[in-house]
């Protein structure tokens, strides 16, 4: 186990996976970077990762570790689950698809009956009920998933052991909108992201998968690739609808793979955020794209925006194709 431990740690180090997860930190020294803590809510930088030592530390709440410790504090699982969640070989596979079908299902139909998900939908500019419908979009109340799961024919160590809920029973996705992400017709995963002050982004154990809804662009000559779900929705309501999404700033290998698996020009409109971290993985990524013969553009937006929080703040259709078209080798 110890071994395994290790092995899994070298493969997966903790930095990585906090930016794949959208944590955005500054360097603070050497081998030091600090940003705000994802275990809690907060608005000065106190949460720092030893890139060497590959540990954590928060000085605003006390917790510290490893990436296993910030898993389970983070996804509130136990020791071997966290293991499970962080190796996509321990994930299940022969019954989960159907399974997480069903969550899915459930979690749409909770949507409408939970002002407060609706409220926060409309918060983030989210308002388009057949988009909703489209994507599948749904809402983890929690409390009451393992009861509309084991009910019928699941039982609570098969949802354990494909992380839809807990040790305690409890909705891992608990007060989260849900998009269920596809591959071809099946739900592969489900990504949650909170309404309150929990950590922001869960994903289910095992891989997210490629682009999303990538079947729908790939075909296009012209993609427009951002890092979030909410960018995603945004620029499909603007009338975009050449769009794909990387679910974060680190592409794993299948989606570098589907975007080089043609000719075309793809525009990174990745976040413009203060530390610069959307922009140097937008530059990064480019230089790879380009290296496998793809034109890649970066979208400029203004400074402290992604698309989302653009069109929320006033941006329109037509201001947004003039960024594309400025858009930067």
């Amino acid at each position: 186990m110890g071994e395994d431990v290790e092995r899994l740690k070298r493969r997966t180090p903790l930095l990585e996976y906090l930016r794949q997860h959208n944590w955005a930190g500054r360097p603070a020294g050497r081998f030091e970077y600090v940003g705000l803590c994802p275990l809690h809510k907060e608005s000065q930088p106190s949460f720092y990762v030893n890139a060497r030592k590959d540990v954590f530390y928060c000085h605003g709440c006390g917790q510290g570790g490893d990436l296993i410790r910030f898993v389970q504090l983070s996804s509130g699982l136990s020791f071997r689950r966290s293991l499970a969640s962080l190796d996509p070989e321990s994930a299940p596979k022969a019954d989960s698809s159907a399974v997480i079908e069903e969550a899915a299902t459930f979690y749409q139909q909770q949507l409408d009956r939970c002002p407060e998900a609706l409220d926060y939908l409309h918060r983030r500019g989210v308002h388009d009920p057949a988009l909703f419908r489209e994507l599948g979009i749904g809402y983890a109340p929690g409390g009451t998933l393992r009861r509309y799961l084991t009910a019928p024919s699941h039982s609570f160590d098969v949802l354990r052991r494909i992380g839809l809920i807990n040790a305690r029973g409890a909705d891992a996705l608990y007060q989260r909108i849900v998009f269920p992400l596809r591959q071809g017709e099946h739900i592969v995963n489900l990504y949650g992201r909170s309404i309150g002050v929990a950590f922001a982004h869960r994903f289910l154990p095992g891989s997210k998968g490629g682009l999303y809804a990538w079947e729908k662009v790939r075909n296009c000559a012209k993609v427009i690739l951002v890092e979030g779900l909410f960018d995603y929705v945004a620029l499909r309501q603007a009338g975009f609808h050449n769009v794909t999404c990387s679910l974060g700033t680190q592409l794993n290998r299948e989606q570098l793979r589907q975007l080089c698996e043609g000719e075309r020009t793809v525009y990174l409109t990745f976040d413009v955020d203060q530390n610069q971290s959307g922009q140097q993985a937008a530059e990064q990524l480019a230089h790879r794209l380009v290296v496998h013969g793809i034109s890649a553009r970066r979208v400029l937006l203004p400074e402290g925006h992604d698309p989302n929080s653009f069109f929320v703040q006033g941006g329109d259709p037509h201001q947004f194709q003039s960024l594309l078209e400025a858009a930067q080798p």
